[in-house]
């Protein structure tokens, strides 16, 4: 399928599309949404940045412009995932402006989107706490949710969301078509999707889990006291904007404000920030009134902001397959993209997980020599490997003591032991009286 014409899609789809300027679809686009028409279910994956919003969101539109009263209910793991989503659908709504929407997040004032649901939306987006919660006031109701989408399932497994999706669906008909999309469908989601699919379509572009080809992937073996003046030293030989992710949301924090004092104009991205501060801040980045965002892990999953040349792992992600989401927030949409992962020795372990998940073969073959695993894991795309420590010894001598000045980012994990006091005899039997 060489465009969207050759599809049967109604005249205000097609109009839209010419507006965001949708000539070609991309393969995960030109497989589900045939099939997504034809009203049967999906399990698609494909690498992140390949178009999957609009895979789904096509047929959801087409789906609801067949029947008057039917309504799509949308799940997401993350707030900006599911605010990326709306704006997506809006896009496609501008010529159907009778389809109202409503999207229900945590973080934002109920009374707003009470206002939203009075209108009756037939487009729900949301994440699953904030979905129950309307169910738990009866603000909501979702018996003519005829089409369902569950976006990158995995990951809201993986958030605890298993018990709140079973809960939402118990007020969904059975009667209905599902749609599960994600970057990754492991053999777990294999065996969900039968529980919420059926007779799926199975839609895969491309091995999932390997970083794209378009993008330049570096690894650097580093000592853990060095990391944050090597991650100056990268911040000034790269170019254009720059994603920096690190553990915890207090380093999010502490790191924007030491790259801002060292000249670097910065902004953090966590999960403590309110909804309307998050919002200013992917807005503020989008425009690029600051060139670098430093974040968590939420912003690994579904943040499409086109300009990020950039991607640098300082600290490695909690679960390995965040790996490849991380990766997948720079060269979005077939642009060159580049990423650089710190390895200290404290990470070797992650980062044998990470290269058994790239290539399974690995398995019982990584280890801690460093040097010889980071190139078998990384063989098949484009990546340099680099390492400022000769024979390795950053992974196998214990750390020396050493001055850190204030303003250095690292785990605060370097605290001095507690000195055993010792007593005499004589101080013991008075502390006794």
């Amino acid at each position: 399928m060489n465009n969207f014409e050759s599809l049967s899609l109604s005249e205000g789809i097609k109009k839209a599309l010419k507006k965001i300027n949708f000539d070609k679809p991309t393969p995960i686009q030109a497989q589900s949404i045939p099939i997504g028409i034809q009203g049967k279910d999906i399990l698609g994956s494909a690498q992140t940045g390949t178009g999957k919003t609009a895979a789904y969101s096509i047929p959801l539109i087409e789906s609801l412009l067949k029947a008057d009263k039917s309504m799509a209910l949308v799940l997401t793991p993350t707030r900006e995932l599911a605010k990326q989503v709306m704006d997506v659908i809006t896009s496609l709504l501008s010529d159907l402006n009778h389809i109202s929407t409503a999207c229900l997040i945590g973080g934002e004032q109920m009374t707003r989107q009470l206002k939203q649901l009075k209108k009756r939306p037939r487009i729900i987006v949301g994440t699953p706490g904030r979905i129950n919660d309307h169910l738990d006031r009866k603000s909501l109701k979702l018996s003519e949710a005829k089409f369902l989408v569950l976006d990158e399932t995995d990951r809201m497994l993986d958030m605890g969301f298993g018990v709140q999706i079973d809960r939402i669906l118990k007020f969904v008909p059975k009667d209905r078509q599902t749609l599960l999309f994600s970057a990754t469908i492991p053999k777990e989601i294999e065996k969900l999707s039968l529980k919420y699919l059926t007779n799926p379509e199975r839609v895969s572009i491309g091995a999932t889990n390997i970083v794209a080809t378009n993008i330049n992937h570096e690894v650097l073996e580093i000592k853990q006291e060095v990391k944050y003046s090597k991650l100056i030293e990268e911040i000034n030989n790269r170019y254009g904007s720059i994603l920096i992710f690190v553990k915890t949301k207090h380093a999010t924090d502490k790191m924007a404000k030491n790259l801002t004092k060292d000249g670097f104009k910065s902004q953090s991205l966590n999960g403590n920030l309110r909804q309307n501060k998050r919002d200013k801040v992917m807005k503020d980045f989008r425009n690029q009134k600051f060139r670098i965002l430093v974040a968590t892990d939420i912003a690994a999953r579904g943040l499409d902001v086109p300009h990020i040349e950039n991607v640098i792992n300082f600290d490695l992600p909690q679960l390995a397959e965040d790996f490849i989401h991380r990766m997948g927030r720079t060269g979005r949409a077939g642009a060159v993209g580049s990423a650089i992962s710190f390895i200290s020795p404290r990470d070797l372990s992650k980062w044998n997980e990470i290269q058994i998940m790239l290539d399974p073969k690995l398995k019982g073959k990584v280890g801690i020599k460093g040097k010889k695993s980071l190139g078998n894991a990384t063989k098949n795309r484009k990546k340099t490997t680099r390492s400022k420590i000769n024979n390795n010894e950053g992974f196998k001598k214990p750390f020396k003591k050493k001055k850190f000045r204030k303003d250095d980012n690292r785990d605060e994990g370097f605290k001095k032991l507690f000195k055993k006091k010792k007593y005499s005899k004589k101080n013991i039997k008075k502390r006794r009286a």
